[in-house]
Order: C-alpha cells, then structure tokens, then sequence
C-alpha cells in the first residue's frame, strides 16, 4: 500500500463520488449551495519550450451535475479555436460530451448500451453518427483538453484509494479505464499508475507533488497533482512530443 497524507477531497467526491468518499460532514452538504465552483484557471502548453497553446477552463457542480468547460486558445490570440464542455451524474457517468471548433462539431450521449457520437463538419452538414459499445461510465479524453486528465486522475484516486484513520491508502499497480477520444473517433485502453511523491521544479520554486504514470499502447505520460490542494493537475509531460503543460 502506497500511504497519502489527508487531505480535502471536495473535488473528487463532486466528480468520481465512490461510496467511501461520501462520509463527509453532512451539516457541510446540507449547506452546500446549488452552483459550486471546484476549480478553475489556465494551463500553459509548452513545445520545445515554447507557448503555443493556453487551456482555459472551469469544473463546477449544479444542481447534482458536475460540468467540466474547457477552451483553448492559441499563443497570443484572444479567440477560442476549441470549446469543450463535458457534463456527468455526480457518480460519474456521462451525460452528455460537446466539442467545436466553429466549423465542425461533435456531440457525445450515452445510448442504453451504447456512447453515441454525432459529428458535423460544417453547419449545414448532415450529422455523421458513430456508436460505441462503451458503459456510460466511460471517460472523456479528448485531445488537447488537459483538464480531463485532472477528472481521469481524480476517478483514478477515488476508485483505487481508501481513506483510513491514518490517511489515503492506494492500492500498488496500475488501474485501467476504458475512455473515448471523440475527437479521433476512437476508443482505447489507459492505465493509470500512482508512483509517490517527487520534487518538481515549476516556475523556478521546487514543490513537492504527487506523480501518477499515464500510459496506453503507444504513448506514455507523467501527471502531478498537488495533494495539498484537492489533487489539482499541476504539470503534464509528454517525453515523445517534447511537450510540457503546467498550470497557470
């Protein structure tokens, strides 16, 4: 067992909501408002070093529905190239999946047994649909939306940790999720690996950070999360693509 200090869970309990994270105080809950904001701000997308993208984006919970917005904007542009906004049921099960890009277009639903993407590649095209024999459950992973790896870490804590009297225990190995690539039209497996701490220089300070391996058949990436402050994504890297993405 791999043993995490405690820490608040808020986050991952509006997001991945396993049974053992919802023994929180229940006086807390009742006054918990309609609208709650559980984390926003930027991600800065550095290639060979430098900028060329900034994600913008806001994870928030209404009326029992968490809602994951997310919009991406080149280097020193003011306009948003891509909009995301991802909607689930407080035990993480989709909703509904929306991306543009303002030309073309894409919807995801859940369809009894199925995920069903619709797709448009201009306004006045037909919808080209495309069904998936995927659970509802199933995560979003979309490209270049680096938020939903935070919500695919959060799940990843919530399902393969336990919160004992003495802290956060995880399980040692990786995890696996099925997840969907809407963009790519295509689904695939990952897993998820909790390492342990690492000190991570980030804008020139060294802070120590909890890293998690992300892998899949033909890609390999290191996430850390700030254990301090409710598992926030604080840097990706991305070896093969020579790609750094930290927080703003």
């Amino acid at each position: 067992m791999i043993s995490i200090s405690k820490t608040r869970w808020g986050a991952v309990i509006i997001l991945a909501c396993a049974p053992w994270l919802m023994a929180h105080d229940k006086k807390e809950k009742s006054k918990a408002p309609g609208n709650q904001l559980v984390d926003s701000g930027s991600f800065g997308v550095f290639v060979s070093g430098r900028r060329v993208l900034t994600e913008k984006f806001d994870v928030h919970q209404e009326n029992g529905v968490s809602i994951v917005k997310s919009q991406l904007q080149e280097n020193g542009s003011d306009v948003s190239r891509q909009k995301s906004n991802l909607q689930m049921t407080s035990s993480g099960e989709l909703i509904r999946y929306d991306w543009t890009d303002g030309t073309s277009s894409l919807v995801v639903t859940p369809n009894n047994d199925f995920l069903l993407e619709k797709m448009t590649t201009s306004p006045s095209a037909k919808p080209a649909e495309r069904p998936f024999l995927m659970p509802s459950t199933s995560a979003i992973l979309d490209n270049n939306f680096f938020i939903h790896r935070q919500v695919l870490a959060w799940r990843y804590l919530a399902t393969n940790c336990q919160n004992e009297s003495t802290g956060l225990k995880c399980q040692q190995g990786p995890l696996e999720f099925g997840v969907l690539v809407p963009q790519d039209r295509t689904s695939l497996r990952v897993r998820i690996q909790l390492v342990g701490r690492e000190k991570v220089m980030i804008r020139g300070a060294e802070r120590e950070l909890l890293r998690l391996n992300l892998m899949g058949e033909e890609f390999s990436w290191v996430l850390w999360v700030d254990e301090k402050d409710q598992f926030k994504l604080i840097r990706v890297l991305i070896p093969d693509a020579n790609t750094e993405v930290i927080r703003d």
